[in-house]
């Protein structure tokens, strides 16, 4: 075991590991990154180097995070990315032992996402100012959003390349690099082929976004940010209450599959889950909204 570790050099190395090795994508590396930070940071409080911390150190900086109210999800990351660094450092021979071994990741109950109706979701789509420059890219973006079921990553990188409207289908880059075929809708394709026309092919794109299907009004790849943004607002002009986010019409798109008798495993490689546990839940959903349409219309639950 080396003495001192140097924590900049060895972070560096950590990411490459990730990113390289793992197939990480760059934001969870960058995590993991931040991760690394916060313990740095509190053994360095203590006094303690992060090659002779001890399990009890590191469970006093997860007593640390439950003080200062971070939420048992996201201690649960930061945990992940604690020991995944420890293993790294045991696997390059910096440690001999892995002081993570026994520490305990704390339990976290099923959150099931909130999830819109078909009809919220064609509020949203009436709700796009069809007459603005932008209105016919953001009304592709929502049907390509949600009838594709992407994550908001997968929907920015989307590249003209990838599209095969022609045989109704795309090629979608998703998380670890790793390539699925999805399906796509006569209404996306009708919608995407509208953009192209009227605005896409029109638009001198920056260099590096040649081949970016969305691109901002300056011709440069949208950020996670802007989608963000515009689903907010349309839900928000579309009267709709719910606190909801652009993974939330995937997760539409998933419960909505699921309602019409689609396939679990189906549903699975459509949306690009490692395993069907990750799937599983939209099951939950469902009955969750089924056992509440009861509940609702029951006339054993009606008000006296």
């Amino acid at each position: 075991m080396r003495d001192i570790i140097d924590i900049t050099d060895v972070k560096g190395r950590f990411v490459g590991y990730l990113t390289l090795e793992k197939g990480m994508s760059a934001n969870t590396a960058e995590a993991y990154s931040d991760d690394v930070d916060k313990l740095t940071r509190f053994l360095a409080d203590a006094g303690v180097g992060i090659e002779r911390a001890t399990t009890d150190d590191l469970e006093r900086f997860v007593c640390t995070l439950q003080d200062v109210g971070i939420q048992p999800r996201s201690q649960a990351r930061i945990i992940s990315g604690v020991k995944n660094f420890y293993k790294f450092l045991r696997m390059e021979g910096f440690l001999e032992t892995d002081p993570t071994e026994l520490l305990l990741t704390p339990k976290i109950g099923r959150h099931l996402p909130e999830v819109l109706t078909i009809a919220e979701i064609d509020r949203m789509i009436d709700a796009i100012d069809m007459s603005k420059a932008e209105g016919q890219r953001n009304r592709a973006i929502i049907e390509t959003l949600y009838g594709c079921g992407l994550r908001v990553s997968e929907l920015v990188t989307l590249k003209l390349s990838q599209l095969f409207l022609e045989d109704h289908y795309v090629i979608i880059q998703g998380k670890g690099n790793k390539q699925r075929l999805v399906p796509i809708s006569p209404v996306a394709i009708e919608q995407i082929n509208l953009y192209l026309e009227q605005t896409r092919s029109h638009q001198v794109a920056k260099r590096g976004s040649d081949d970016i299907l969305f691109l901002n009004r300056r011709g440069a790849m949208l950020t996670r940010q802007m989608i963000f943004h515009i689903v907010k607002q349309l839900c928000e002009l579309a009267g709709i209450r719910k606190v909801i986010s652009p993974h939330t019409l995937r997760h539409s798109f998933a419960t909505h599959l699921l309602e019409g008798g689609a396939n679990l495993r189906a549903i699975q490689q459509m949306l690009g889950h490692e395993s069907i546990t990750t799937t599983e839940i939209y099951v939950h959903i469902d009955r969750t909204r089924l056992r509440d349409e009861i509940l609702k219309f029951h006339p054993r639950n009606a008000p006296a």
